[in-house]
């Protein structure tokens, strides 16, 4: 076996066979935030097809996923967002295709340090307060949010430009997306943001829950009061539709054209098949069965566009989303 191995990859490296060792890799990326659900289901994958597939996924940010998929250089791109308008004129313009695929929920989870003992629950206005662009320079202790709060230096910690995590906490948040203070420590890598606010009792950040379940000794969840009183994010509170705004559907966008390789067609059939129990092992909030199923026709029928029309939308509720129809 090991001979036959060899005499292949030797004949391919010769240039006998070009196509079929460049058929046989599929490229991903984009956020951080899906990252860990894509890595699931692609290392399942890879010992499903036994090492004859490669999948690589990258974690650029949902916006740099998108710079690269409308490029035509990957065959998916992992969001956590849905897709902008001019992103959709880009591909439009390379002629890239895409289906949207739904494939989770998140909960947006904002974190202090452990040491942190004043903060019980935050309030939308308490997180406007910190992170609008005219904070930069001027709310700079904790006490200048709630003066019942320590005068201590406020110590801010989230993605970068490129995360869809930043955009949709800053439409969530502050009421347009990328308006945001940018006197803070800024990471499109997660754990940055995790040993950042674990090392440091005056910091506060947010990004995914499943990051911060897996280093939830390190960090505090802080409860969000969206209006009707404080909410802890958890699967129950994203499935229930109580922790609002910061719940939402992350993504995954397949290139209709790299759905005609056999491989990548195999791959995203076997990701919406194995979604809903790799989400769950990853701690993220998978979708109703209905949603997978509809995913799955959705990528036999090749349908294209968007449900979103090119705007990110806050505290959409699954029900919703699976209602919706896409769009070009």
């Amino acid at each position: 076996m090991k001979n036959v191995v060899f005499s292949v990859a030797l004949v391919a490296l010769l240039g006998l066979f070009p196509k079929a060792s460049k058929a046989q890799l599929i490229q991903i990326d984009g956020s951080s935030t899906v990252f860990p659900i894509t890595e699931a289901v692609s290392e399942e994958f890879q010992k499903a097809k036994k090492g004859v597939v490669k999948v690589t996924v990258g974690i650029a940010g949902t916006g740099g996923g998108f710079k690269k998929f409308c490029r035509g250089e990957i065959d998916i791109s992992d969001a956590s967002r849905p897709i902008l308008k001019q992103e959709m004129e880009t591909c439009k313009q390379s002629g890239v295709q895409y289906i949207e695929l739904p494939i989770a929920y998140d909960a947006l989870t904002v974190m202090v340090n452990p040491k942190n003992d004043w903060v019980k629950a935050l309030t939308v206005p308490d997180l406007k307060k910190m992170w609008e662009p005219t904070a930069q320079g001027k709310i700079t202790t904790w006490n200048q949010v709630r003066s019942e709060w320590p005068n201590s230096p406020l110590k801010l910690f989230g993605p970068g430009a490129d995360s869809g995590t930043f955009d949709y906490f800053t439409e969530a948040i502050v009421g347009k997306a990328k308006s945001s203070r940018g006197d803070f420590t800024a990471s499109e890598d997660d754990n940055v943001l995790v040993q950042g606010i674990a090392n440091d009792r005056n910091a506060l950040g947010y990004f995914g829950f499943a990051y911060y379940i897996e280093n939830q000794k390190k960090l505090k969840a802080a409860p969000i009061d969206g209006g009707k009183g404080a909410v802890m994010p958890s699967a129950k509170t994203v499935e229930d539709g109580t922790y609002q705004p910061l719940s939402r559907p992350i993504f995954i966008y397949v290139s209709k054209k790299s759905l005609d390789k056999p491989e990548v067609r195999e791959y995203v059939e076997f990701y919406l098949k194995n979604a809903p129990a790799l989400v769950k092992q990853v701690k993220y909030v998978a979708l109703p069965p209905s949603a997978y199923t509809i995913g799955m026709e959705h990528v036999k029928k090749g349908k294209v566009g968007t449900v979103f029309g090119g705007e990110s939308q806050v505290g959409i509720k699954i029900e919703e989303l699976l209602k919706r129809e896409a769009q070009n």
